[in-house]
């Protein structure tokens, strides 16, 4: 009994707030969790240069929606699907990654809850709990199923660790050089490989 646990920005879909960099010529923007490992300052970095840009949920919103997978993804999760049990774990937000939810045809996702001011300005934000990917992992370990996970960034490794098999994928060199115990992966195809080695372990 065996499921999959993926990183959703990065492995299935771009970077939602690189995107909005890009819309808004904010290079500060471009700042994401294989930058700054600690997800609390890396969300308030974000928020201040929200606020100091006058920006509010709309123009947020506006670039996930110009979102979509990355080439080949939806084929991917087709794939891993008719195999395995899928649970996306992300750090991002529901009120984010709903748009492209529908384009990977509505996988399961765990993530956290933006907090949002009645004039559409980002007050702050709530997380489902600290450290949710990985405890997720032993949460499904306990229920006696076996975990495989990929992701691409240091936010990540916690779920690699506890998973009984975990891989980088598509990780940055720095994030890689960081934690040499994580088997790195390029593709989509070499991904659904390792995971299907892992199950024959």
């Amino acid at each position: 009994m065996d499921i999959v646990c993926l990183d959703l920005e990065g492995v299935l879909i771009p970077e939602i707030w690189v995107a909005l960099a890009d819309r808004t010529g904010i290079a500060e923007l471009r700042a994401t969790t294989r930058d700054e490992p600690d997800y609390d300052k890396l969300m308030a970095f974000r928020l201040d240069v929200l606020k100091k840009n006058a920006l509010g949920y709309r123009e947020v919103d506006e670039a996930a929606k110009s979102i979509d997978p990355l080439p080949g993804a939806a084929d991917f999760m087709a794939a891993l699907r008719a195999q395995y049990q899928v649970i996306i774990l992300s750090d991002t937000f529901y009120e984010l990654a709903a748009p492209v939810m529908v384009k990977l045809n509505h996988p399961t996702l765990f993530c956290h809850r933006l907090d949002v001011g009645q004039s559409g300005e980002i007050d702050g934000y709530t997380l489902r709990m600290t450290d949710h990917k990985t405890k997720a992992v032993h949460a499904l370990q306990a229920l006696n199923f076996r975990v495989f996970a990929a992701g691409d960034s240091f936010n990540d490794t916690g779920m690699l660790g506890a998973a009984n098999a975990g891989f980088f994928f598509m990780a940055p060199d720095n994030v890689i050089a960081d934690f040499p115990d994580f088997p790195p992966v390029r593709g989509y195809d070499d991904l659904l490989a390792a995971f299907a080695d892992a199950a024959k372990a």
